[in-house]
């Protein structure tokens, strides 16, 4: 049976798969920043913040905590810099995480935001990404919706 990870509650706004537009309420996420190409930083940036949510961090009671894996992961590219993100389980406020042991993991709350998403299978290269960004574009440009 295949197991199911949880996301983030959202308004659906418009919906014309594979595209979509969405509200999404403020957000807690474990996320860290790495320099390099596409690949590396989503090799690296995945370990990092999988090993927080494994177990890599220690709570108020010095133990560590294991936390649900949920979707989306996203990552963003930031002068010359990967952030990867992790969303926590919904209920899981910034002071109630355990703190991560790897100083390269941060925790940070982002506010409530517009998104808009395009649904994709396949491998998850730097050419995937570059393609599906244009083809959202496109489509965000083609529904008069500017970002």
């Amino acid at each position: 049976m295949a197991q199911s990870v949880s996301e983030p509650s959202y308004v659906l706004l418009k919906s014309e798969p594979p595209f979509e537009l969405r509200d999404y309420g403020a957000l807690t996420v474990a996320e860290t920043t790495i320099e390099g190409d596409f690949d590396v930083a989503g090799s690296l940036g995945f370990r990092r913040v999988a090993g927080y949510i494994f177990g890599k961090n220690q709570n108020a009671k010095g133990e560590s905590e294991k936390i649900a894996m949920t979707a989306p992961v996203t990552m963003e590219a930031q002068n010359q810099q990967w952030r990867m993100h992790f969303v926590m389980p919904q209920g899981m406020a910034l002071g109630s995480l355990p703190k991560p042991v790897d100083a390269s993991v941060q925790l940070r709350e982002l506010p409530a935001q517009r998104m808009a998403a395009v649904r994709f299978s396949g491998l998850t290269t730097a050419a995937s990404i570059a393609n599906n960004t244009q083809r959202l574009k496109d489509w965000l440009t083609a529904q008069n919706i500017a970002f």
